[in-house]
């Protein structure tokens, strides 16, 4: 039996990464790990708790003596001390509050060894920002997803609905995010030298996962991966 793959999608927020990957994931019998989802997680219990987002020593030391696993069939709901807290932390204060989490190198390097643990056997796609670069180098494939910023700002618009802000303060918020996620000291976003490029601004989801689909079976096939 061959050995199950490590799939790696990076890209800026707005790209189409997470849908990418969960679908992709369904079509390849895979578990799809969305590793944003857990610095969600720690942002929305330091939010609730009150602790400074800019405190590296007290957001480590909450977020190891918090329980944070993923549940469903395809691990595509996130577990916060035993709450199902996938809907909370799709919040735009929470995004925002993820983004500043996600700066701190220490708290990055023990969520960084949850998404190891979790995807070492194989069979796994994760997705995040630094995912080919930091988290799993030696993935056996790899995609960076990207689009222009007025379009992702249109998604991220149209994804959070009624929450209150306007397409220009969507802009402005995925502007700041990408600013901190590109210069960030450790793990910045970027792609990888063996990542396929795929800029999905004109591309529907479905377009969008035929390409990943195609190159996926592709060259898993020619590794001996399928």
């Amino acid at each position: 039996m061959p050995r199950r793959p490590i799939i790696a999608i990076d890209g800026p927020a707005g790209a189409g990464k997470s849908t990418a990957a969960r679908n992709l994931a369904a079509k390849l019998g895979l578990i799809y790990l969305d590793t944003g989802a857990t610095f969600r997680a720690v942002a929305l219990k330091a939010l609730r708790e009150g602790v400074p987002l800019d405190d590296e020593a007290a957001l480590l030391g909450m977020a190891e003596r918090c329980d944070i696993a993923f549940a469903g069939e395809r691990f595509e709901r996130i577990v916060l001390d035993g709450e199902d807290v996938s809907r909370a932390i799709r919040e735009p204060p929470v995004a925002l509050a993820s983004s500043k989490v996600a700066v701190h190198p220490r708290v990055r390097a023990h969520l960084v060894r949850l998404w190891r643990k979790i995807g070492a056997s194989g069979g796994v796609i994760l997705e995040g920002r630094d995912i080919g670069t930091e988290v799993f180098p030696d993935a056996d494939l790899k995609f960076f997803l990207d689009a222009g910023q007025e379009e992702r700002a249109s998604r991220r618009f149209r994804e959070q609905g009624d929450a209150g802000l306007s397409l220009e303060g969507v802009t402005k918020e995925l502007s700041v995010r990408d600013e901190t996620d590109r210069n960030r000291a450790h793990s910045p976003l970027r792609r990888a030298e063996d990542a396929i490029l795929v800029d999905t601004t004109r591309l529907t989801p479905r377009e969008t996962l035929d390409i990943l689909l195609k190159e996926a079976r592709l060259r898993l096939s020619q590794a001996g991966l399928t």
